[in-house]
C-alpha cells in the first residue's frame, strides 16, 4: 500500500497517539499529513507524531471537524501516510508573522536551493503545493497572490478551523506548532496528481459589481452603487432584514466562463457586508445559489477517477459551511461515504485556498 489513512477518536492524546503508533506499525511513511480537533494540545500533537514518524515528513493543522475514508468526524485526529512509492521528494517550510509579512520570497529560496530548480521554471505537471493558513489570519489572500506572482506550481490547501470558537488555530511542522503562520510542503508525487473543485453552486443571472470596498476588512460598502447589503437584498428579491438568513444558500461568485469562485457573506453591519475573503473594487460577481452537494461532489469524484484510471488518495478540504449544510439537510454521513473505497483524509476548514482564497468550496489534491 502506496498511501494509507487512519483515524482515533479516542477520548484523550495519550490514547490517540497510541492507537496512531499502533494502526501505522510497519508502514514505511516519507510523508505525514495530520489533522486534529482543536481540543487538543497542539504542540504535544504535533511533537509526538513527529516522534512516531522521525524518519518522515509531518505536517498539519487544526480543523472544524474531520474527514477520513466514508466518515466525517468530530473531535478526532486523522493521518494520511505516503511510502517512498507515492512520493519522491518533499520539502517543507514554515511562514511566520504572516499578519505582519509577507516571507513567501524566502520560502521559495529554500525550496529553489532544496530542488535545485527555480520556481519560475519548475514543472507544474510534476510539482504540487500543499497550504496550510491560520484561519483567523486575513492574510490568505497576500500569501495567494504572492506565490500566483512567482510560480505556475499549483498551491492547494486550506485555512486551520478550531472547531467553530474562532479563537486560536494551529498550525503542524516537524514537531512543532504554530500560529499567525503558514506551513508549506512542495511535493513532487511519483505517479502524477490532479485537483477537484466542486462548489455545489449555480449561477443566477442577477450581477453585483462591488462599487465600493474595504479590502482590509473583506467588506463591501457598495455594490451597483447603493448600500450593499440593499443591492443583495434586492438581488435576492427579500427584505434588508432577511437578508443575511439567506448566506448560506446565496453567497456570490466570481465567474471564470460558468464556474464560479464563491465569496460567502459573514455578516450585516449597516448596510456593509462583510465576506469571508476579500472583494476587490470594480469585481463583477454573480449571485449564487445551492445545489445538492452530495450529488455534485459523487460526480466530480466519479468523472476524475474514470480520466484516472484509479485513485490512490485524496486530501480534501472541505469548507465548514459545506459542513454545516450537509448537517442540516442530514445528508453529511452520505456525504462520507463517496470516499469510502478510496484512502481520504481532509477537514472541515475556515476558507480554501486555490488561485486564491476561496469559500464554501471543496478543494481535492487527488493522487494518481
Amino acid at each position: 500500500m502506496k498511501i494509507k489513512a487512519i483515524c482515533s477518536s479516542e477520548k484523550n492524546l495519550e490514547n490517540i497517539i497510541s492507537d496512531i503508533r499502533h494502526q501505522s506499525e510497519g508502514f514505511d511513511a516519507r510523508m505525514v499529513v495530520c489533522f486534529a480537533s482543536s481540543k487538543f494540545d497542539s504542540e504535544s500533537l504535533s511533537r509526538q507524531m513527529k516522534q512516531i514518524f522521525e524518519g518522515a515528513c509531518v505536517f498539519g493543522c487544526s480543523t472544524a471537524g474531520e474527514i477520513v475514508s466514508g466518515r466525517i468526524l468530530k473531535e478526532s485526529v486523522v493521518v494520511m501516510l505516503f511510502s517512498p512509492d507515492a512520493i519522491d521528494d518533499v520539502k517543507i517550510e514554515v511562514v511566520e508573522n504572516i499578519r505582519n509579512e509577507n516571507r513567501i520570497p524566502d520560502v521559495f529560496r529554500r525550496f529553489e536551493d532544496y530542488y535545485k530548480v527555480p520556481m519560475s521554471e519548475m514543472d507544474f505537471e510534476q510539482y504540487v503545493g500543499i497550504i496550510l493558513v491560520d484561519g483567523l489570519s486575513g492574510a490568505e489572500e497576500k500569501l495567494m497572490e504572492k506565490i500566483g506572482d512567482l510560480t505556475n506550481v499549483t498551491f492547494i490547501g486550506a485555512s486551520a478551523g478550531d472547531d467553530l470558537k474562532f479563537e486560536k488555530t494551529y498550525l503542524y511542522a516537524e514537531g512543532k506548532s504554530y500560529t499567525n503562520a503558514a506551513v508549506l510542503a512542495l511535493i513532487r508525487p511519483s505517479a502524477g496528481f490532479d485537483v477537484i473543485k466542486s462548489q455545489s453552486f449555480r449561477a443566477v443571472d442577477r450581477k453585483l459589481v462591488a462599487t465600493k470596498v474595504d479590502e482590509a476588512n473583506r467588506s463591501v460598502l457598495e455594490f451597483n452603487h447603493k448600500p450593499a447589503a440593499q443591492a443583495y437584498a434586492e438581488a435576492l428579491e427579500t427584505t434588508l432584514e432577511d437578508a443575511a438568513n439567506h448566506f448560506m444558500d446565496h453567497p456570490v461568485g466570481l465567474m471564470f466562463g460558468d464556474e464560479p469562485y464563491v465569496r460567502s457573506p459573514q455578516q450585516i453591519r449597516g448596510h456593509t457586508m462583510r465576506f469571508y475573503c476579500n472583494i476587490k473594487e470594480g469585481m463583477e460577481l454573480r449571485l449564487l445559489e445551492a445545489a445538492e452537494i452530495t450529488e455534485d461532489t459523487k460526480k466530480a469524484v466519479g468523472k476524475k477517477r474514470d480520466e484516472l484510471g484509479s485513485i490512490s488518495g485524496i486530501i480534501n478540504f472541505d469548507c465548514i459551511l459545506r459542513t454545516l449544510m450537509l448537517e442540516q439537510r442530514g445528508r453529511a454521513d452520505i456525504y462520507g461515504k463517496i470516499f469510502s473505497d478510496i484512502p481520504t483524509i481532509g477537514f472541515s476548514t475556515y476558507g480554501e485556498e486555490y488561485i486564491g482564497h476561496i469559500n464554501q468550496t471543496s478543494m481535492m489534491l487527488v493522487f494518481k
